[in-house]
């Protein structure tokens, strides 16, 4: 699998705005403490939390995000497309500063495929993105139990990918939950409920 100048610099594009999106969506004080540090002069300690917390979004956002949009060329690919991921700077944009206001829209691009396909093969190929999110979740899990930084990457981990994986099975515009119904309502009713509500439980519970 090739991966271009054009599609890395997108990637790594993405990968920085949605850690920082999540940073402030996540963790409201180091917003708060931001602001506040503009203001005043940057206090001691704020680029402290500040930096802790976007290291912790990079880690495990960038792995949730990457290997999600990966899934999805490595599928596209096997069904005999040309696939890359390109970003979308205004949804990027979009998801920033919405971040701020206590509202994340995690759209930052897709994967973009040409040649002949099924609709059972697009389906799929969408359906490889979240399905590598709850695969994640569970990669992360056994580090909830750890104390310190691992408990924090394990939180964070199993959240976001669950939100990832609930975010993009819903049926809309660009998501990935859209081209799976469009293929099959039984699969996309079977991927939607339980992906909706893990999201749910990792907003409410985990994160």
């Amino acid at each position: 699998m090739n991966v271009g100048t054009r599609e890395a610099f997108d990637l790594a594009v993405a990968w920085v705005a949605l850690g920082v999106a999540f940073t402030v969506f996540l963790r409201r004080e180091v917003a708060n403490a931001l602001f506040v540090g503009l203001a005043g002069g940057l206090p001691t300690g704020v680029l402290a939390v500040a930096g802790r917390a976007f290291a912790l979004s990079m880690v495990t956002v960038g792995v949730g995000f990457l290997l999600h949009e990966l899934a999805h060329k490595v599928v596209a690919i096997r069904f005999g497309q040309r696939a890359q991921f390109r970003a979308d700077y205004g949804m990027l944009f979009l998801a920033i500063a919405g971040a701020f206001v206590g509202f994340l829209f995690a759209a930052p691009g897709a994967v973009y495929h040409r040649g002949r396909i099924t609709a059972r093969q697009n389906g799929l190929i969408a359906l490889a993105g979240p399905v590598t999110n709850l695969g994640l979740a569970v990669v992360f899990a056994p580090l909830l139990t750890q104390p310190g930084f691992f408990g924090e990457v394990g939180a964070l981990g199993v959240g976001i990918n669950l939100l990832l994986a609930g975010f993009n099975m819903i049926p809309f515009g660009p998501l990935d939950g859209r081209s799976v119904l469009r293929w099959s309502k039984v699969v996309f009713v079977l991927t939607f409920v339980p992906s909706a509500a893990l999201a749910v439980f990792g907003l409410l519970f985990v994160l």
